[in-house]
């Protein structure tokens, strides 16, 4: 791409399995989401180099799957001119967005563990990542034989006593607000640990699993894994459901409760403003982010 040369920014909706990703992020010599997807896109784009790169709304670790991941990537006239032609279900050319998702689709194959699940040409002012206001996730743990389905094993942590509900919400609500989450983060040099936990609740689904939501401005490192294992310890009655506001006051990491593993978490959604806020909302995060 040309110095100065127009491009054009596409919003993509990505969903995957992550049970054999080592996460998110490109890693020399392992498989990611963003090396699959990447690839795809350096197949698609052989003959218009360079292939776009991607920028993720939150990259997710390795085992932790995405329902509604959001990702976006800037293409140069080459590249859009590339896809002009695409039908998707035989129907009239599809616009930028539609069209490279039906093509990186078509790449990636019919039995892939990452699929595209939609594409639009994004609004003035999109970042998937600096724009976000909030991130949603969902831990599944079933606690009960019953409950226990082997389709449903990659993404359900299975749990060998019985978990007290009420117990477990109560202490989730205690964690609200602004705070810093030092507690039940995993600390990385110069990032910062305060966050706005937005919502966390607790409930079971129809077929008597227990599912936790959360939703924050955005989630350091472990974070839910972190917060959904201290719930967890309430709900056995190993902790008290005072305890987990507590151990946030300590400021440091303990091993009064277990950081609960990948696979039972899922990223379920990425929350942004209206278009006319987008811009404002990235540079403002984009800000903050580098102070």
């Amino acid at each position: 791409m040309s110095d100065g040369e127009p491009l054009t920014r596409v919003r993509l909706d990505v969903a995957y399995d992550g049970t054999d990703f080592s996460g998110w992020a490109r890693q020399p010599r392992l498989r990611t989401v963003q090396g699959v997807l990447e690839s795809a896109l350096a197949t698609l784009f052989r003959r218009t180099p360079p292939a776009p790169t991607l920028v993720v709304a939150g990259r997710t670790d390795a085992g932790v799957h995405a329902a509604d991941q959001v990702v976006h990537l800037d293409l140069d006239a080459h590249q859009l001119n590339a896809l002009r032609h695409v039908r998707v279900g035989g129907g009239v050319p599809a616009d930028a967005g539609a069209a490279l998702a039906y093509r990186l689709n078509g790449i990636l194959g019919a039995s892939t563990d990452v699929v595209v699940r939609r594409g639009v040409v994004a609004p003035a002012g999109f970042d998937a990542r600096f724009s976000a206001v909030w991130r949603r996730y969902e831990y599944r743990v079933s606690d009960r034989v019953a409950t226990r389905d082997p389709a449903q094993r990659h993404r359900t942590v299975w749990w060998p006593a019985e978990l007290e509900l009420g117990a477990m919400h109560r202490a989730a609500e205690s964690l609200l607000g602004l705070h810093d989450f030092a507690a039940y983060c995993k600390p990385r040099e110069g990032a910062t640990t305060i966050r706005t936990l937005q919502g966390f609740a607790w409930r079971r689904d129809e077929a008597g699993v227990l599912v936790a939501s959360l939703q924050a401005d955005a989630f350091c490192h472990s974070m839910v894994r972190a917060l959904v294992g201290g719930c967890v310890a309430v709900g056995e009655g190993r902790l008290a459901e005072s305890d987990l506001a507590l151990i946030l006051d300590v400021g440091a990491r303990t091993s009064a409760f277990k950081v609960m593993p990948a696979k039972g978490l899922t990223l379920t959604e990425v929350g942004y403003p209206d278009d006319d806020q987008l811009a404002a909302r990235a540079k403002a995060t984009r800000a903050r982010r580098e102070l």
